[in-house]
């Protein structure tokens, strides 16, 4: 095995070979004993920790397409993604039935790709409301090329809850040099979605060459939080197709966070909750008035305690003043926390008190999320048992970051239909049912793609040969 400065210990191939999705199913009820089961093994498990004390997974990845309608310079999907026809709705609503059965009700359920907006309209809506009716929550992970007002209102109509926009310089939009260019492509994504019972977010990928903005998109997100109520900003990993690969050293999960406070012009605690493991995620809670920005842990202990209590309340993200009901009434019924309560609520009102005037005692909450992938060759056990963002395979749910280093092994290999008589199965590369064998995982050549459906080191590859041959010509 390799080891890095640190002395970390990275799986070798033959143990990134046998790792497989996750098959159990937990009885109902259950749903949390899983992940809480590898916190304890991995020495993780807390009263700050949220992963199997408030939810059984922090979210699940539903890939209904492997195409793009970008070519992000960091790209996590594979060579060989573009050349992938999309899964059958059928087996789309085996896999929702899957995560269902493996996390329970009220799971969050990513839907991503490639940009899901290039799946057909009606079957896209279809996927959402299936996954709303089984009793979990719908995001809209996406570029936001494709995700017109119109299509925004008809998927909230079927209960989508939250839209996730990327919008950053990987993606090489033409016109814009800058992030704070691209708030352009933010305010008008902004527009699409105000007004629609939709939580907003903003994915943000880091690099060389944005890390030195950080501050300043955060003091956008602070100024839109009456709009925006999440953003996320994800380190970049060795990993996929994109043509960037290793990471600038002054990347890290603290020089990031350094960045946010420094937008924020606030304190800010990444160190509580625990969101499975902290070499993995950190995450902040802010409140946001008057165009300034308070950290909510102000107080750890009492809030670790609030979250132990509440960790069976349902945060209703489209109704803040629901879920901040249901929590005063919760910590209401432990006599011992009313008075701590009520210092933390005089502490904050305190400390706010002039923004609070100023805006009509306005308050928005505005989170702050930072995931750190690993590189495909430098994959972690620890880490990976946990990992608290799975992504739904046809054999069950497997670590993101796993599913990034063999991504092909489970985008290239057939799906059998259970509806479909006989040995037939769905073929990836033809969208047709074929006889094909049981274990069947097909090879392609990406260099052999007509350059339209090219992406990434396979686009710079054949834009090589293609210059020689005009050159030997």
């Amino acid at each position: 095995m390799e080891q890095n400065e640190e002395q970390v210990v990275y799986m070798n191939a033959e143990q990134i070979h046998d790792w497989k999705p996750y098959k159990d199913i937990p009885a109902a009820g259950q749903y949390r004993e899983p992940i809480k089961a590898r916190m304890k093994k991995i020495n993780q498990w807390g009263k700050a920790q949220l992963a199997g004390r408030r939810w059984g997974i922090g979210c699940v990845s539903l890939e209904i397409t492997q195409r793009c309608n970008l070519d992000c310079t960091l790209c996590y999907l594979s060579d060989a993604s573009e050349a992938v026809k999309d899964v059958p709705l059928e087996e789309i609503f085996r896999r929702i039935d899957m995560v269902r059965a493996h996390y329970g009700p009220n799971t969050d359920v990513q839907v991503s790709g490639g940009d899901p907006t290039l799946r057909e309209r009606t079957e896209l809506v279809a996927i959402v409301k299936r996954i709303v009716d089984s009793g979990m929550r719908a995001s809209l992970f996406t570029n936001g090329i494709k995700a017109t007002k119109d299509l925004l209102t008809e998927l909230s109509g079927v209960g989508l809850s939250d839209v996730a926009f990327h919008v950053d310089l990987t993606q090489e939009r033409k016109g814009y040099k800058t992030e704070i260019e691209l708030n352009k492509v933010r305010e008008e994504y902004i527009e699409r979605a105000k007004g629609l019972p939709l939580m907003i977010i903003f994915n943000t990928t880091v690099h060389a060459g944005n890390f030195h903005e950080i501050p300043d998109m955060v003091r956008f997100f602070r100024d839109q939080s009456e709009f925006i109520r999440f953003g996320s900003f994800q380190l970049q990993a060795d990993t996929g197709r994109g043509v960037l690969r290793e990471r600038d050293f002054v990347i890290t999960q603290e020089t990031v966070m350094e960045q946010i406070r420094k937008g924020a012009e606030s304190k800010i605690n990444f160190d509580v909750p625990i969101v499975g493991h902290p070499k993995c995620n950190k995450y902040s809670y802010m409140f946001s008035c008057n165009g300034k920005l308070y950290d909510i842990w102000d107080d750890p202990d009492f809030l670790i305690e609030v979250l132990d209590i509440t960790k069976d309340v349902e945060f209703d993200r489209q109704d803040k003043m629901k879920t901040v009901f249901r929590v005063i009434k919760t910590v209401a019924g432990h006599k011992h926390l009313i008075i701590p309560g009520l210092k933390f609520l005089g502490r904050n009102f305190w400390r706010m008190r002039w923004d609070l005037l100023k805006s009509g005692f306005k308050v928005n909450k505005l989170s702050f999320f930072i995931h750190n992938f690993m590189d495909a060759c430098k994959l972690e056990e620890e880490r990976l048992e946990g990992c608290v963002f799975m992504v739904a395979t046809k054999d069950g749910p497997l670590s993101m970051c796993m599913h990034n280093a063999k991504r092909d092994e489970y985008i290239l290999a057939p799906v059998k239909m259970k509806s479909i008589e006989g040995e037939k199965v769905w073929n990836p590369l033809t969208g047709t049912l074929d006889p094909i064998p049981a274990g069947t995982i097909f090879e392609l050549d990406p260099t052999t793609l007509p350059m339209k459906n090219a992406k990434g080191r396979v686009k710079q590859v054949l834009k090589e040969q293609k210059e020689k041959e005009i050159k030997n010509a």
